[in-house]
């Protein structure tokens, strides 16, 4: 378990929701925007908190190690940006050449997608894979050696 650190800044949201940053020294930064370093294989370690014009304006260790309330507003601010379902389970495919539609349950509910092409399937490590649909919309698996019999079956007609 990771110890509560207090960090050399502030966080809050004004009146038109932006994140606002304040140094220790009481400058203040309008807009920020949190962005992961290593966004699948390590997402709450490394955070930038990058201000106007992409200059970094503080930087996080560890999100598991802010207090509470800065975790909840940095969090809340990546999840209204990064949209990356997680494939838990893979259905069906409809087949085993490309193009074919994927039946998969997602940590967001349920769906299906085109697959285009093998090469839309992209190892990201060593164990997990992304996967992009027909729109451009990524699906992580997050480590394919732990995920069950039918769907690693599935993924590996494709690797």
């Amino acid at each position: 378990m990771t110890n509560t650190v207090q960090p050399n800044f502030e966080l809050h949201r004004d009146s038109f929701g932006k994140l606002v940053l304040t140094t220790a020294e009481g400058e203040q930064y309008v807009g920020i925007i949190p962005v992961r370093a290593f966004p699948i294989q390590a997402p709450t370690r490394g955070i930038s908190l990058v201000r106007d014009g992409g200059k970094e304006a503080a930087w996080i260790d560890d999100l598991d190690g802010l207090p509470e309330q800065m975790r909840s507003l940095v969090q809340e601010e990546i999840e209204g940006r990064e949209f990356i379902p997680e494939i838990l389970h893979i259905k069906d495919v409809s087949s085993f050449a490309t193009p074919c539609t994927w039946y998969v349950k997602t940590d967001r509910g349920d769906t299906e997608f085109v697959l285009k092409v093998d090469e839309d399937i992209r190892r990201v490590g060593e164990a997990s894979l992304l996967v992009s649909d027909s729109h451009g919309i990524n699906f992580l698996v997050r480590d394919m050696f732990h995920i069950d019999k039918h769907t690693r079956k599935i993924l590996d007609r494709f690797l």
